[in-house]
């Protein structure tokens, strides 16, 4: 949305320009999958080091490689998160982390929600799992022993603060929540009936940085006009796509003016109200474009204060007189020729600069979203097929202007990270793998080939709930961004149902080391199949090598 629109934008201009003639230009899904590239794969090497005493975290050197395709486009902003969030919500004390960005002979890769961050943190958390089985330990208790605190740190020397991961991690414990300790003993006692069907289960938590990592991205406005019968419009540099921005925005304004919703409007977003607006994107759009609505607000109000009472806004005035009282306010104030038009605008401190010294580089994030979640999986041996039983999900958002578009965002954003590790695989063709393919071809272009969650892909129990009392100073009105952080989490699934291939087979007394050398997403149902390693699995497996094929389907083309 931010970037891969321009060629197709230029073609269009040019048969404008040409024909002297509006020129709209569709492509169909076909099309645009070819050519739009898709999210980058990632492939790392990592060393993850621990204390076998204390079990505490002392060292991770991780190297990420990134498929960019023939050009680079968002590429270096997709290795910067990545990079960021290479240790996801942990405390070690000593990090190295290197990204590579690689051109291969793919289409152009670009970016989606999270950016990097979800290559990053899966890097992470498939170490945990890995470091935990060499240690003989609870991968539960590893991560619950090593969560970053207020206070702490990050590899790139910024402090956490207002990021309350390990009272999450606690809460979710409970059997107000998801009761890992009970459903534990439950999924061990329905793998040791059931042969031919596996449940396991994952938590993990998330710490997703808040901004733009460029500084100058960092800044929104907003203008907001009061019109003689007391009606507000307001403008702002955000693009509404579902998010509720919009919403938000309009809640923001009717608070601050202590008048109903009802009475506020928003034009739709448009360069020739708020010109230069920085991308709907990192997640940041309410915190930018509230904060400059609160701006202009406060200046109206400024502006009013002479011709309102001062009590009017109290909760002993009935809101019919409010609106009366602001109405005639409003009329007086334009009789005195009083402004009531006022532009807001919004900063933050947020940015780094890798071209500068360690100790110079800035901090990336103005806060933390972080949130914990559960997830439960059954895995039908036999076929592959996986299914999410339970989901409970635990986020810090702050106070919530709006728990109803929050809740929403969270479970989307659940189901969206789920498809992505469990569902989404891309296939070019390459001399090595899918041969009947022509190198640097894309297979998957259309929803024939490319699978993204169904309704039926919903976790059969889905559990969201928000933290409560827990403020951010950072943000407007004590808020946190909700768009990106969450999807992480939906990788818990993947871990779940890798979790339960391990029950199936420690059991038949396999090696399920073998299962944690590495870890190809998306795990779908031929990838969980194939690691189930019994005969039929193991025949195919040679099949493919004795043809010239790969055992290990490969991430880059």
């Amino acid at each position: 949305k931010e970037t891969r629109v321009a060629w197709i934008s230029a073609a269009a201009a040019v048969g404008a320009h040409v024909t002297r003639r509006p020129v709209r230009f569709m492509l169909d899904r076909y099309t645009d999958m070819l050519t739009q590239g898709t999210r980058h794969p990632f492939v790392a090497t990592y060393t993850l080091a621990a204390d076998p005493k204390t079990g505490k975290l002392v060292a991770f050197d991780v190297d990420l490689y990134s498929n960019a395709g023939y050009a680079k486009d968002l590429s270096i902003a997709v290795m910067d998160r990545a990079l960021f969030h290479a240790t996801n919500a942990y405390k070690i004390p000593n990090v190295a982390a290197r990204g590579h960005i690689c051109m291969t002979n793919t289409a152009n890769n670009t970016a989606f929600r999270g950016f990097g961050a979800p290559q990053g943190m899966l890097v992470m958390e498939h170490a945990v799992d890995a470091l935990a089985a060499k240690m003989g330990t609870d991968p539960i208790a590893l991560r619950g022993g090593n969560l970053i605190h207020n206070g702490d740190v990050t590899h790139y020397r910024q402090e956490v603060q207002f990021s309350p991961v390990p009272r999450l991690w606690q809460d979710i414990m409970t059997p107000q929540h998801a009761d890992i300790a009970r459903r534990q003993q439950e999924i061990d006692a329905f793998n040791a009936a059931h042969k031919n069907k596996k449940r396991g289960l994952s938590v993990m938590p998330t710490m997703f940085g808040i901004s733009f990592t460029a500084q100058f991205m960092n800044q929104g406005g907003c203008t907001v006009n009061v019109y003689t019968d007391g009606t507000v419009r307001a403008s702002h540099g955000g693009v509404e796509m579902g998010q509720g921005v919009h919403t938000k925005v309009v809640q923001l304004i009717a608070s601050a003016l202590c008048i109903p919703h009802e009475r506020v409007f928003i034009s739709e977003s448009s360069t020739d109200h708020i010109p230069n607006p920085s991308p709907t994107a990192a997640s940041a759009s309410f915190d930018l474009y509230g904060a400059a609505a609160l701006d202009a607000c406060e200046q109206l109000c400024e502006r009013l204060a002479p011709f309102l009472p001062d009590n009017w806004h109290t909760k002993e005035v009935p809101e019919a007189d409010r609106v009366d009282i602001f109405n005639k306010a409003v009329f007086s104030a334009y009789m005195s020729r009083v402004d009531l038009c006022a532009h807001g605008f919004y900063v933050t401190d947020a940015g780094y600069d890798f071209n500068q010294p360690v100790e110079r580089r800035g901090k990336p994030f103005a806060y933390y979203t972080t949130g914990v979640a559960c997830s439960e999986c059954e895995v039908d041996l036999l076929s592959g097929d996986m299914r999410v039983l339970r989901a409970d999900i635990l986020m810090d958002l702050g106070i919530s202007p709006n728990p109803g578009i929050d809740i929403g965002q969270v479970e989307g954003a659940y189901v969206q990270g789920m498809g992505y590790y469990t569902l989404e695989e891309t296939v070019w063709g390459s001399p090595d793998e899918h041969r009947w393919l022509r190198p640097g071809q894309c297979f998957t272009r259309g929803p024939g080939a490319y699978k993204i969650p169904a309704f039926n892909d919903v976790p059969v129990d889905m559990r969201v709930t928000l933290l409560g009392e827990a403020p951010n100073p950072r943000a407007v009105h004590s808020s946190k961004a909700v768009g990106e952080p969450p999807l992480f989490l939906g990788a818990t699934a993947a871990f779940a149902a890798r979790n339960a291939v391990r029950a199936a087979v420690r059991e038949r007394g396999g090696d399920e080391s073998a299962l944690l050398e590495s870890f190809d997403t998306p795990l779908s149902a031929e990838r969980l199949r194939m690691m189930v390693g019994d005969a039929t699995a193991q025949y195919f497996a040679d099949h493919v090598a004795n043809a010239g094929g790969s055992k290990t389907p490969a991430l880059f083309a």
